[in-house]
């Protein structure tokens, strides 16, 4: 698309330029090649603005393209931050706080500019492998168990740690001394898997944090998070000096911030001393301890996101055309790891989402805005207890109301970014419906643009085609029939359906597979990322267990990884989740 500046030479009000579009302002200038990028021509008349040409001088521009655009780093990352808040269960914009506190402590401690941005970074991303092993966690865990016992003892005493998971352990319900027994019995099974889930969330924490533009020293230091000063965490025998500056506030900051929630400074003095030259680095734990009252200033009234983007350190780091679709990805399939269930549906909904747009003929920009409004749709889900997204019955009413508002939680966590409000507004609205019927606002088809109305069905046609724990996977012919038949209800749109049909049948081209991988070590990979073992993928492959693991093995050597939940991101992020479907028994169809 073409667009003209038009430059008004000593116009009455002052010296001023308009952006027009070619086609509609400038139908008989010459071809762009002929007008010199950067050099002003004489005497352009403006269509139906003849008051003007006596002033004006116009210069062509090339295409402004969708994808050249940039977005500050900060307002993805601090997105990404609100949206960890909202996996763990812990208040909207904690994680804000708490790196506002870190970059408190790191100017009163006057660190240099790098580890400054460190910090500040390091600390907007430090729960950036939460949604790691969400389903394993809420096999081995009741709903809320790990916030309530878990985290306020993550920085304590090996007992106090051990404590806190053999109650989080425990059925809720449980009188203490049963919930005491039931503890004990489920605690060697939770200790043999913990290392694997902690190699596993800092293994994710630091893919994510790549494709989210951070550079190594920050990736490091998040894959870094349990390590302890008195060389007692993960890895063993890492720590005191050794532990950078900004890992050490890092630490500081982030159980201050959670500990203030508990109990209030007071609280949080008598636990950081407790823990200082333990967990925590006892120069810090002085620093805090001196300002605790103006580090832990806030007005709990307001929002701190302002605040947030103003303490970034140094020069404004941006992310520009496909590093902004990386990062949304990357937002995107953190979501999606909350159940093998959805690994992948984000991006395949992004895909199909923005193919539909360009054979509906709108606008690139749109095009492009559909496309990354499905990136992150349903980043919400991540407020949603994975035991409720997996249920293989029908939910209760207060679950369908958690689950209606997942829709609301990714518009909320979008919509603090100025950059990113736009999207929020497109992705909120894929699961409204022209009829009034959808949710979360029950909007009509006035309030419903083209994106909003492409992405609905892009996303209904991928969920119908993908099995969930309630029913099979319905056949694309199967999906077909039913958005037609919502197509001539008047819930959906008809042009979209079309779009969205035929983008969908579309020949897939073929592809080299990322990191040198076979097509075997893809199928296993794509098999093993959806929650299939070993045994499984053998049988699915028609080949031995042995045999398949060899071929996993392979292919954990050849994508730097050691555990399932990396895996499954890589195979998100290379498109490798297509393969494959997960065994389950058609149990019915919920909505």
């Amino acid at each position: 698309m073409t667009f003209i500046f038009v430059k008004l030479r000593r116009p009455p009000t002052g010296n001023i330029a308009l952006l027009l579009r070619t086609r509609d302002c400038f139908p008989t200038l010459a071809p762009r090649s002929r007008w010199p990028r950067g050099q002003w021509h004489e005497s352009a008349r403006l269509p139906g603005r003849p008051d003007l040409h006596r002033w004006s001088s116009v210069g062509a521009v090339v295409d402004v393209a969708p994808e050249l655009d940039e977005v500050r780093a900060a307002e993805v990352i601090g997105s990404f931050c609100l949206a960890t808040d909202l996996a763990i269960g812990l208040p909207f914009e904690h994680g804000l706080q708490s790196t506002l506190v870190a970059m408190r402590l790191a100017e009163r401690m006057g660190v240099d500019p790098a580890a400054a941005k460190q910090t500040y970074y390091g600390c907007l991303l430090v729960w950036a492998g939460c949604t790691t092993d969400a389903e394993i966690s809420s096999e081995l865990f009741a709903d809320g168990a790990l916030l309530k016992y878990f985290n306020p003892v993550i920085f304590g005493s090996p007992a106090e740690t051990l404590a806190g998971i053999m109650k989080a352990l425990a059925d809720p319900d449980s009188p203490p001394l049963v919930g005491a027994v039931q503890g004990a019995a489920r605690l060697p099974g939770a200790v043999r898997g913990h290392q694997r889930h902690i190699v596993a969330m800092c293994e994710v924490a630091e893919m994510l944090c790549e494709r989210l533009g951070m550079r190594r020293d920050v990736r490091d230091l998040v894959r870094g998070f349990t390590a302890r000063w008195d060389g007692k965490g993960t890895p063993r025998d890492l720590g005191g000096e050794q532990l950078p500056v900004a890992l050490r506030i890092l630490h500081v900051a982030t159980d201050a911030t959670f500990q203030c929630l508990l109990g209030g400074t007071d609280h949080v003095l008598r636990l950081m001393r407790d823990r200082s030259g333990k967990a925590f680095d006892p120069d810090v734990v002085a620093v805090l301890a001196e300002g605790i009252a103006d580090i832990f200033a806030f007005d709990d009234s307001g929002s701190v996101w302002a605040e947030m983007l103003a303490r970034e350190p140094g020069e404004t780091l941006m992310l520009r055309g496909a590093e902004v679709d990386r990062a949304l990805a990357a937002m995107g399939d953190f979501a999606d790891l909350v159940s093998s269930y959805f690994i992948g549906h984000s991006a395949a909904v992004a895909q199909l989402a923005g193919a539909a747009a360009a054979r509906l003929n709108l606008a690139p920009r749109d095009v492009v805005s559909v496309r990354r409004a499905a990136l992150v749709h349903d980043l919400g889900r991540v407020a949603v207890a994975t035991s409720v997204w997996n249920k293989p019955t029908a939910l209760t009413a207060d679950e369908w109301e958690h689950v209606r508002l997942h829709a609301y939680h990714t518009e909320r966590v979008l919509s603090r970014s100025a950059a990113l409000t736009k999207l929020g507004s497109i992705a909120g609205t894929h699961h409204e419906r022209l009829d009034g019927s959808g949710y979360h606002r029950g909007v009509t088809a006035p309030s419903l643009a083209m994106p909003a109305r492409l992405l609905a069905v892009a996303d209904a046609y991928r969920t119908m085609i993908e099995p969930r724990p309630h029913r099979a996977a319905r056949s694309p012919e199967g999906a077909a029939r039913v958005l037609a038949e919502a197509a001539s209800a008047g819930r959906i749109d008809p042009d979209a359906v079309a779009a969205v049909l035929e983008a969908a049948g579309a020949a897939v081209p073929r592809m080299a597979r990322p990191a040198g991988l076979t097509d075997r070590e893809a199928q296993v990979i794509s098999l093993v990322a959806k929650g299939l073992q070993t045994k499984q993928v053998g049988h699915r492959l028609g080949i031995s267990a042995k045999t398949a693991d060899r071929h996993l093995q392979n292919a954990y050597a050849k994508i730097g990884v050691s555990t399932r939940a990396a895996a499954a991101l890589f195979a998100m992020q290379y498109g490798l989740t297509s393969w494959g479907e997960l065994p389950i028994p058609d149990t019915g169809q919920r909505s």
